[in-house]
Order: structure tokens, then sequence, then C-alpha cells
């Protein structure tokens, strides 16, 4: 089950919304299909970027998959704890595992993401 509060990616991340600014992290589906992570690149603070750019990357023991920017920003701040501690993202995807806070360059563009229903029915859960 996804959490209602969050809006979701199509690439699988999602996205927490208060004041104009925003944390992302990936799904908890996303970790389930990644496996064990073991390595998190978080992007530079001060980065800017546009909705669907790549942003960082994870790895897990099965595969190393792409973060991609669900809506246009700059990064604000990363969770520099997954540097010493990446399982936090299988752990607590939504929460601990988070991977960075981002300013919206537009947030219109958070209407463009599902909500957790719409999620769960892309992803078949």
């Amino acid at each position: 089950m996804h959490p209602t509060h969050l809006r979701y990616s199509k690439e699988h991340e999602w996205l927490h919304v208060e004041q104009g600014k925003g944390t992302m992290g990936i799904t908890d589906f996303a970790q389930h299909e990644l496996g064990d992570i073991v390595y998190v690149e978080l992007p530079e603070p001060g980065r800017q970027f546009k909705a669907g750019e790549v942003i960082g990357t994870i790895e897990s023991v099965k595969a190393v998959s792409e973060i991609y920017a669900p809506v246009s920003g700059e990064v604000l701040e990363v969770n520099s704890a997954l540097g010493d501690e990446p399982q936090k993202v299988n752990r607590d995807p939504h929460g601990e595992g988070w991977i960075c806070r981002v300013s919206l360059a537009d947030s219109g563009e958070v209407g463009n993401l599902m909500d957790a229903a719409a999620y769960e029915s892309f992803v078949g859960k």
C-alpha cells in the first residue's frame, strides 16, 4: 500500500509537496523490485533539473536503476545518511529512505503525477 498523501511518477518516484518544496524518493514497489540496495548516488545540492531528467542512480544486488526527477526544480538538500545506510531505502522508502528535497520550478507539474490509487493500478497492485 502506497501512502495517499504522496504523488507518484511512472518511473516509480514519489513526491511529497509542502509550501512549494518537495521531498522525493523511490516507491515501495521500486525498492521491492530492486532488492537489497547497496549504494545510492545522490544529486548535488544546487543542481537544477527538468521533469523526467535522470538525477541519480540506485544500485542493488540485482541491478543499477536511474532516479528520475518527477518535477522540474532545484535540489535543496540530499539525504546524506544514505551514504552509510543505503538500506534505509529498502526499510522505509517513503520515510527515512527519502532521496532529496527540491524546490519546484512549476507547482502545476504536480498535477501530472498519479495519486496512490492510480499508481497502484499502474503497477498492478
